[in-house]
């Protein structure tokens, strides 16, 4: 099986970290390039670092972007706070505008998005960013990537010191942090960890699934993988 050469999106993030560094500790992964707005810090043999402002216009990064046979897109916002067109801006349309940018430069590309529990593929629910990410979604299945895969999970555990930068968030999970090993064994549908999340989104790409929607019990299978 040829090994994975990513580009991954959002490594400043809870998630996006915790998949970098889910392949960069991976032997199935060969070489990571991160595009960030600041620096993580860290150094590896697998990683480069590209440091890239603004995500709507990629010209300036475009030949540094040839050459990979997966995307992890775990870049987002919360809806907390924000207007629905603001969320819609950057869950929608820079989402799409990322994928038609790496597409033609790689063709034989696997792209993993990651979305969350409760996303409406119907695009029909009471709840705005729920219909977003289907659309989302939607749209995004329907490009000719070698495959794509919509990764839902509900709640994540954090681990090997990743953390939420939405305040909230973080508050949660230090609440529920002594009760998270005994919620992960009663509710495996709706509880996974940051480091299977990253495992999941590897052996996706590295083996496939029978499904392109990856619910959270689905990230628990995968990571098993």
């Amino acid at each position: 099986m040829e090994k994975i050469k990513a580009i991954i999106t959002g490594a400043t993030g809870m998630v996006g970290k915790s998949v970098l560094l889910e392949c960069l500790d991976s032997d199935k992964v060969d070489k990571v390039l991160i595009i960030v707005r600041e620096s993580i810090g860290m150094t590896h043999p697998k990683l480069e670092e590209v440091i890239h402002k603004d995500f709507f216009d990629l010209t300036d990064i475009i030949p540094k972007l040839v050459g990979y046979n997966a995307c992890y897109f775990c870049l987002g916002i919360s809806s907390a706070g924000v207007s629905i067109k603001e969320y819609t801006h950057i869950t929608y349309n820079l989402t799409l505008h990322f994928a038609n940018i790496i597409l033609p430069l790689n063709p034989d590309i696997s792209f993993c998005y990651v979305s969350g529990a409760g996303t409406s593929s119907k695009e029909n629910s009471a709840t705005d960013w729920a219909n977003v990410k289907g659309k989302t979604e939607n749209q995004l299945m329907r490009f000719p990537f070698k495959s794509a895969y919509m990764f839902r999970p509900a709640v994540i555990q954090p681990e090997k010191g990743v953390e939420s930068k939405v305040s909230i968030y973080k508050t949660i999970y230090k609440i529920l942090r002594p009760v998270f090993p005994i919620l992960d064994r009663l509710f495996p549908k709706y509880v996974t960890t940051s480091s299977r999340l990253g495992k999941a989104m590897i052996n996706v790409v590295n083996r496939g699934y029978k499904t392109n929607i990856i619910e959270n019990d689905d990230i628990n299978v995968l990571s098993a993988v």
